[in-house]
């Protein structure tokens, strides 16, 4: 048996052995009697914050480059 599929299968079949319980204090009640403040819910469109753009030709980028470049590094 190769040792690496050995260190790979150990932890998997120890984490089978391993028991799960359930947490020791459980919520239970009617939550529909609760006391909690929820907001109502309210539909809001998916598209309601669009804004239509189009398409529109690219500027010079040495222009670009050159306004955002700091002012020491000029050529």
């Amino acid at each position: 048996m190769r040792p690496l599929f050995v260190v790979a299968a150990l932890p998997l079949f120890a984490s089978g052995c391993a028991a799960t319980l359930p947490p020791d204090v459980i919520v239970s009640g009617d939550l529909a009697t609760s006391q909690a403040g929820v907001r109502p819910l309210s539909y809001t469109s998916p598209v309601s914050g669009y804004t239509h753009r189009v398409p529109v030709d690219p500027k010079p980028w040495r222009n670009q480059n050159d306004a955002q470049a700091p002012e020491g590094d000029a050529p």
